[in-house]
């Protein structure tokens, strides 16, 4: 009976290390390099209101950020859409993701989840290419002084309809227009839950337009491969 027993028990001990990791998985896990950089808060502004160039001239001003930073290896694009008989949705031209941030914090892993409130697009991770915070702190909170984004967007990522520009002109224009904007920390004012691709609208697209209303002209980046 007694020898019974004793087989019992080293079959369970050897099942129970059998179903637990090897250190030599662990340790490969802990020393796992974190995911590239694969998206960032533009850290300066072109600097000419709502005029960015088009399209080409924004994705050129992420690439330049990101070669800077050491990523420019990977091919960049705004997140930016534009309105019109042709017009582009800003979710088509960002790739399938994953994304991370600076910190190899993953922002979301798909198009669907960046977009329908499954990612991690707020004030603390919303990094710029250099890792840093995208808007500066008071006495540890933000202070949604420069949260404004750039995105000419619906909340879904597709172009805002023809008619009223949201994009001043796409992305053109340094005087008449507006442009559609988010809100990169998540919060309108002091209150949460604001979008990140589509809060609202600004009053011109001059650059003192988009500074009188919380923003710099400021672009998410995301890369495509």
């Amino acid at each position: 009976m007694m020898n019974k027993k004793r087989a019992l028990i080293a079959v369970a001990v050897t099942t129970a290390v059998l179903a637990l990791p090897s250190l030599s998985v662990i340790a490969q896990q802990d020393d796992d390099e974190p995911p590239e950089m694969g998206f960032f808060v533009t850290s300066t502004t072109k600097g000419d209101g709502g005029n960015l160039g088009g399209l080409a001239g924004a994705d050129a001003h992420c690439q330049s950020l990101a070669a800077a930073a050491g990523a420019g290896d990977r091919h960049w694009h705004a997140y930016l859409s534009t309105q019109g008989a042709e017009a582009v949705n800003a979710r088509d031209r960002i790739g399938s993701g994953p994304w991370a941030n600076a910190e190899g914090i993953i922002m979301a892993t798909s198009v669907e989840s960046l977009h329908y409130d499954n990612s991690n697009l707020n004030w603390t991770h919303s990094l710029d290419e250099n890792g840093n915070q995208f808007a500066s702190r008071i006495d540890g909170d933000p202070d949604f002084s420069e949260h404004d984004i750039l995105t000419g967007s619906q909340i879904d990522g597709t172009a805002m309809p023809a008619g009223q520009d949201q994009t001043c002109s796409n992305w053109t224009s340094n005087s008449e227009g507006s442009a559609r904007v988010g809100h990169a920390d998540r919060y309108s004012f002091m209150n949460p839950g604001s979008p990140w691709n589509s809060s609202h609208g600004t009053p011109g697209c001059t650059q003192e337009n988009l500074v009188a209303v919380g923003g710099a002209g400021l672009l998410y980046c995301f890369a495509t491969d």
